[in-house]
């Protein structure tokens, strides 16, 4: 509804006697009357449904005054971040350090990196965190999301998995700082997710980015020994969720706020961007029970040290493991752990191996996922291999020994 001026050529001429004169002035009154009432900005008064901004005008003697009013906004998304967010710490990796100007030894912090908060247990706290966060480190330090620093204790790491268990004592841990953890076999590709941790160190503790998840089920190489060759393949979610230095070892959270992956990587390069990493909450589960109960993971393992037919020369699979003409590929054993399982079920230095419990294995990334994904300490599994170009089988009953 729009209020008009009247420029109309008549507008000045008589309209009726002097009754409709008195008519028309009351009339006018009381029209006045109601659109002061109704519509106060027009005589400078100020609609409480009109005021812009959610601003409250206040009007002082001599003078007017504008103050800004706050919003309270929640959305799916600040709740999923208000509860899972007050369980993601700061972790202080301290190493003994060499002072070269005073010729002592010293305490240094090297690396700042994020942990979540799982579990509390009577005077104790566990706080799972990345291996390469608290790797070499002579002391912990684990800052609250309040700002508190306490001690940590390290329980037990993984480098296969990149996982590592922190203890804190738990009289600082209060309601809602222990995380719930989701499903994450039930992540759907575009489903939302948040990355909090803490990206470039503690002055940016805290921080929370937002993505979506990019991809399940990605397998990626990791070189664990720094060799150049891939030892393992990680499984790990994919997300566009900006994953930063520091962030490793945070939390990736669901819209229900739940943990459902332990952010751990992230591809760092020029052409590569919005792409970051993440482990399975359903995969590190497993791992961090056996390293809070044993401080290692509990691992089935042959005895044996490893190599790929592939980085052998073609003379010397003819000439020196006489393998047949249409095998190219397999796990040469370099060599056999005395009174190993795989010593004594008759394995020597030389044999390739093909296949475990029928299953073919093409490389030693192959062997380790079968492995350690499907086999138990204690178990047997029927080995395929080639020895002198005869293929044969041995059956090797597994142990937890450190070496394959």
């Amino acid at each position: 509804m729009g209020l008009y001026d009247d420029h109309s050529p008549n507008r000045f001429k008589k309209r009726g006697g002097r009754g409709g004169f008195f008519t028309g002035l009351i009339g006018g009154i009381i029209g006045a009357l109601i659109i002061a009432i109704l519509f106060p900005s027009v005589f400078g008064g100020t609609s409480k449904n009109e005021n812009p901004n959610n601003a409250v005008i206040q009007q002082n003697e001599g003078e007017t005054t504008k103050q800004q009013v706050s919003l309270e906004v929640t959305t799916d998304v600040t709740k999923a971040v208000a509860k899972a967010g007050k369980g993601v710490v700061g972790i202080t990796n301290i190493q003994t350090a060499n002072f070269w100007s005073t010729g002592q030894e010293g305490q240094q912090a090297v690396g700042v990196g994020s942990g979540v908060i799982y579990k509390k247990e009577g005077d104790k706290a566990y706080i799972v965190t990345n291996h390469h966060v608290v790797e070499d480190a002579t002391q912990l330090e684990v800052t609250l999301s309040d700002g508190k620093k306490v001690s940590g204790t390290l329980q037990g790491s993984d480098v296969w998995t990149d996982l590592a268990v922190v203890e804190i004592n738990s009289k600082d841990i209060g309601k809602g700082y222990v995380t719930e953890f989701g499903d994450s076999d039930s992540l759907h590709i575009g489903e939302p997710v948040m990355a909090i941790g803490n990206p470039l160190g503690l002055e940016f503790s805290g921080s929370v980015t937002q993505g979506i998840v990019s991809g399940v089920n990605r397998t990626v190489p990791v070189d664990i020994n720094k060799d150049g060759i891939p030892d393992w393949n990680a499984e790990v979610i994919q997300t566009d969720a900006a994953i930063n230095p520091g962030n490793s070892g945070g939390a990736l959270v669901n819209i229900a706020g739940q943990v459902v992956g332990i952010n751990s990587m992230k591809i760092a390069q020029s052409a590569v961007e919005g792409i970051g990493f993440s482990i399975p909450i359903n995969y590190v589960i497993p791992i961090i029970e056996d390293l809070e109960k044993y401080g290692e993971v509990k691992r089935p393992a042959m005895g044996v040290t490893l190599r790929d037919v592939a980085e052998i020369s073609a003379y010397h699979q003819e000439q020196t493991l006489k393998l047949p003409n249409d095998v190219t590929s397999g796990i040469m054993i370099e060599k056999v752990v005395t009174n190993s399982p795989a010593a004594k079920a008759g394995l020597r230095e030389l044999d390739v191996i093909v296949a475990l419990d029928g299953e073919k294995v093409d490389d030693v990334i192959a062997l380790r996922k079968y492995l350690y994904n499907e086999k138990q300490v204690g178990d047997s599994m029927k080995v395929t291999y080639y020895r002198g170009g005869k293929k044969q089988e041995a059956d090797v009953h597994l142990t937890d020994e450190t070496r394959l």
